[in-house]
């Protein structure tokens, strides 16, 4: 049973280490839980961050930098300056994990060991899965808002899109907030209209799913968005190649494994995404190489001294910021009962939020849980298009972020 003590952090040698809470990835769920550690508990724990970034993003506001109305370096602060005080900053990757004695190896060789450990370490972006996708990126039309050095790209590939055919992909399996690839697209298929060019675009949604949405009631907007805005819908059809040097976009339908060659002239690109390699190797994770906690509790199923949250668990959730702003304070009120040998009490039921823009000015948002049932924060129909929940998007919900979150206060 891990047990917390009173002494301050120790050092038994130049490569070893050892904390009370170990927190693997400094991204949101990572340092908001070290926040909401430092800032509740009587006395302060011992709690190390493993992260090797040099900086911090905000990445929910990469769609709207990708659409011009958001400044990209305002996404991105330094990590130093988002780490709790009174955390242990240790800024090196890890490589591997060995939960049978309680430690962490870095890839540069540290052994961190603990007392109780966090995985917070996020999703990763496998950008090759797609052929000819990595060395396109940025050029002849080919963007993608999934990172910070190519979100600036997908405003300059729609700047420079005279009119033909512009195509936005998802792709199979996981990915982070599951209406991304969507947002981008309204937004694309807005600016096209108002500079005139719309008549003269054809704007393709293509992507491995059935319908556009989930859940019945955001769905039936969004069909209707869909509809009045003319896009096309190309369901059941992932992205695997990518020809720059014909501008061919090549698909394959999920069910039948034909393949399909369309043409573009922009293509934003989801790539495919999953649980980071160092995870989906180790003992933590599930037969999908996530790792493995109670739905409810978040704890890991054979090591009860380990939690996780966020993306690179295998919470059966949409993967948003917002469902770690609600799964934190149940992870931390669990640690703090299994440190204590009380019973785990607190629960997360599958709370996640997605903010849909369907243009400049407007968005759905769609906030349900696991049973896929609306979970609604406001007193008014979500479902609907609102010029307030825009602001809400643009405006409110990166304070929330930097000085909620954060600071564990939200």
């Amino acid at each position: 049973m891990a047990t917390f003590t009173e002494t301050e952090p120790t050092q038994t040698s130049n490569d070893v280490q050892h904390h009370e809470v170990v927190i693997v990835g400094g991204g949101t769920g990572g340092i908001t839980v070290a926040a909401q550690l430092l800032k509740g508990w009587g006395r302060k724990p011992d709690v190390a961050i493993l992260e090797p970034s040099e900086r911090h993003f905000y990445q929910p506001a990469w769609t709207l930098v990708g659409a011009g109305t958001y400044d990209l370096e305002k996404t991105a602060r330094p990590e130093k300056s988002v780490i709790p005080k009174g955390a242990t900053w240790i800024q090196e990757a890890v490589e591997s994990f060995d939960p049978e004695k309680n430690r962490v190896i870095t890839a540069a060789g540290t052994i961190v060991e603990y007392d109780i450990l966090v995985v917070a370490a996020g999703i990763q972006i496998n950008w090759s899965q797609i052929k000819g996708l990595k060395e396109s990126l940025g050029k002849e039309g080919v963007c993608s808002n999934y990172s910070y050095e190519t979100a600036s790209g997908t405003w300059e590939a729609l700047r420079n899109f005279k009119g033909g055919t512009a195509i936005f992909t998802q792709p199979k399996g996981a990915i982070k907030c599951g209406g991304a690839p969507q947002k981008i697209c309204y937004l694309a298929e807005d600016y096209l209209r108002r500079k005139g060019l719309r008549d003269q675009s054809r704007v393709i949604f293509a992507a491995p799913g059935k319908a556009i949405f989930s859940i019945d009631k955001y769905r039936n907007t969004l069909e209707k968005v869909v509809e009045r805005k003319g896009i096309e819908t190309l369901f059941q059809h992932d992205l695997i190649e990518i020809l720059p040097t014909t501008k061919q976009a090549i698909f394959e339908n999920v069910e039948s494994g034909e393949t399909t060659s369309i043409p573009y002239d922009m293509i934003h690109v989801t790539p495919p995404q999953g649980p980071p390699d160092f995870i989906k190797r180790s003992p933590l994770a599930d037969e999908h190489g996530w790792v493995d906690v109670d739905a409810s509790t978040l704890q890991h199923q054979k090591y009860p001294n380990v939690f996780a949250l966020g993306d690179a668990s295998n919470l059966p959730t949409s993967r948003t910021g917002a469902a770690i702003r609600k799964q934190a304070p149940v992870l931390v009120k669990n640690l703090k009962a299994f440190q204590k040998d009380q019973p785990l009490d607190a629960s997360y039921h599958g709370y996640t939020s997605c903010p849909v823009v369907t243009g400049y000015g407007s968005l759905v948002l769609a906030e349900f849980d696991y049973d896929h049932q609306p979970a609604e924060t406001f007193p008014f129909d979500q479902s609907k298009e609102r010029w307030s929940m825009w602001i809400l998007k643009k405006y409110l919900l990166p304070k929330l972020y930097w000085w909620g979150m954060l600071k564990g206060r939200a």
